[in-house]
């Protein structure tokens, strides 16, 4: 009768996340994560035109990417850049001032392609439609200066921004956000915090730009809420590219201490999963978070602090059942005393993504545990 009570248990359970979280079954959304080397990898490595053999990005470490760069002359990665911008601009490792200038190089060639498409007879007028977004987009991130520290346009696309000086910072910071967010959804005016460039901008901002921030769109996010957002499979190739990041930044900042992960909604499985070390990070904010895929703070490495913000009234997360049954959910809720991670206050925030707004105590709160304090 045990058995059978247990099985009884686990089947409600995955019934009862399934209505929460509006799956209709268990259909699989269908996002494929983009994983493995840059685009143009292969070119990249047979590259032998200046003498040199370039790392293979699918098997080098960050660290021995940062090597095979000392090793070369500014004039040489700059032309290195200009032949495989695509692979430079997202090479972890790489020098971050020649990861700005590849990425420019990029988004370049990339709006003159879809500029083409925008009107090219053979395709459709949804091709054209969305092409002309993707052009509009290029154009922004062109704009300005921005600091591109990544950009991958394959799928819904890629992008890191940097807000501060990566080098010469007092401390860093992550900013990992969850679903629906792409190259389109990177920074949106209609919703000015609840988005990494937003997030990011504001937490720089609130450490008086003592603080360099990522605003990091680095993996493939569910859309919507479903299965995908229900399942770790896209928070597992996540933390794979975040564990890269923060090796990369590790061998690339300044001597200040590793970076301060945020992590928001489903980015806090990607943070769990990525269980980042001392030398990879100073700590690991969460916020928002539906668990982390673990069940208490004890399955994350000790050395490095975990907080969890409180969630506030009008937060939908809070609905979203704290199981983890049949490959469905995230386990423990980070808030709940019994989970062990430090509590940070949320007052005066609203919704799911209001946390990083301007005069909330949660954004005090976060900007404080950037600066080590």
């Amino acid at each position: 009768m045990g058995k059978h009570r247990v099985r009884r248990a686990l089947a409600a359970g995955a019934v009862a996340l399934t209505a929460v979280l509006g799956l209709g079954g268990f259909a699989a959304d269908g996002q494929q994560p983009v994983t493995g080397p840059p685009p143009g990898s292969a070119a990249w490595v047979a590259d032998t035109a200046f003498g040199l053999h370039p790392p293979d990005p699918a098997t080098t470490t960050p660290a021995g990417v940062a090597a095979f760069f000392a090793g070369l002359t500014p004039a040489r990665q700059d032309a290195l850049a200009a032949r495989h911008p695509l692979v430079v601009g997202n090479l972890d490792g790489a020098p971050v001032r020649l990861r700005y200038r590849a990425n420019a190089l990029a988004l370049a060639a990339e709006l003159d392609r879809e500029t083409a498409r925008a009107t090219d007879p053979a395709l459709t007028p949804e091709d054209h439609e969305a092409a002309r977004a993707r052009t509009a987009r290029y154009r922004g991130l062109l704009d300005g200066g921005r600091q591109i520290l990544a950009f991958d346009p394959r799928g819904r696309g890629q992008v890191a921004e940097v807000f501060g000086d990566l080098t010469t910072a007092d401390r860093t910071a992550v900013v990992v956000p969850g679903s629906d967010i792409d190259l389109l959804r990177f920074d949106r005016p209609d919703n000015p915090y609840g988005t990494p460039v937003g997030m990011a901008r504001e937490l720089h901002r609130a450490t008086g730009g003592r603080t360099a921030v990522i605003a990091w769109a680095g993996y493939t996010t569910p859309e919507g809420i479903g299965l995908d957002a229900a399942t770790e499979d896209l928070a597992r190739a996540g933390a794979t590219r975040l564990t890269r990041l923060l090796d990369g930044l590790a061998v690339t900042t300044g001597p200040q201490a590793p970076p301060t992960v945020f992590c928001h909604s489903y980015g806090s499985v990607v943070c769990g999963l990525a269980r980042p070390g001392p030398e990879q990070a100073s700590g690991v904010v969460v916020l928002g978070s539906p668990g982390m895929g673990v069940g208490s703070a004890a399955d994350l490495d000790p050395r490095v602090p975990l907080w969890a913000t409180a969630r506030n009234d009008g937060d939908w997360i809070g609905e979203v059942p704290f199981v983890s049954v049949l490959g469905l959910g995230h386990g423990a809720d980070p808030t709940s005393p019994g989970f062990g991670a430090r509590p940070l206050p949320a007052t005066g925030s609203t919704g799911h993504t209001g946390y990083f707004a301007p005069g909330t105590s949660s954004l005090a709160a976060f900007a404080a545990v950037a600066l080590g304090r």
